[in-house]
């Protein structure tokens, strides 16, 4: 993946957004590799002008580390192996966590897909694919808990979180206004 600016039409990775989450995301690695975990590509900058980091891919972290129970705001991706025989508790492990943004499962085993689909508590479940480029309008987008509340972008009830409903009541009486006019049924006025 081409790594720049957002000027330039190739470019797939942008920059990140300062210097601080640069090094937040440094300070995660080097504590993912502490507790085990395998960076298996990326995980360094670029030397270009702005916050540019390569896409990275960490292996095997412990899943009960705060390196897994923590989001990372970064090109950072967890491959986090599971034995078959752990796959109904790990539903239970990831929803601990409290965020719930995106899961990925590669699987030809449908009752395997099924489990994670139904337990999990995320915004979206991807199935033998990639976990990114949801397109608006199309694919609805987002989290819970933790990685988001409310509607999906692109989702049916999407519009009405930017709309506040407001009612404006009147007493005519209070101005002199007859009241009786307005229990009229349209029999009575035509």
């Amino acid at each position: 993946l081409k790594v720049g600016t957002a000027f330039e039409d190739d470019v797939a990775v942008g920059s990140m957004i300062s210097e601080e989450q640069v090094q937040r995301v440094e300070g995660f690695l080097e504590r993912a590799k502490g507790e085990g975990a395998e960076v298996v590509t990326g995980g360094e900058t670029l030397g270009t002008s702005g916050y540019h980091f390569k896409p990275t891919l960490v292996a095997n972290p412990s899943q009960d580390s705060e390196t897994v129970q923590r989001e990372v705001f970064g090109p950072v991706v967890h491959l986090i192996r599971y034995r078959a025989a752990d796959l109904e508790d790990l539903p239970r492990r990831i929803n601990a966590a409290g965020y719930g943004l995106t899961f990925g499962i590669h699987s030809r085993i449908q009752a395997s897909i099924d489990l994670v689909a139904r337990e999990l508590a995320v915004g979206n479940v991807y199935v033998n694919r990639n976990m990114i480029g949801a397109v608006v309008g199309a694919q609805p987008f987002g989290g819970e808990g933790l990685s988001g509340t409310g509607p999906k972008a692109g989702g049916p009830r999407y519009l009405h979180r930017f709309a506040t409903e407001r009612t404006l009541t009147i007493d005519t009486t209070a101005a002199g206004g007859n009241a009786s006019l307005l229990s009229l049924n349209e029999e009575a006025v035509g």
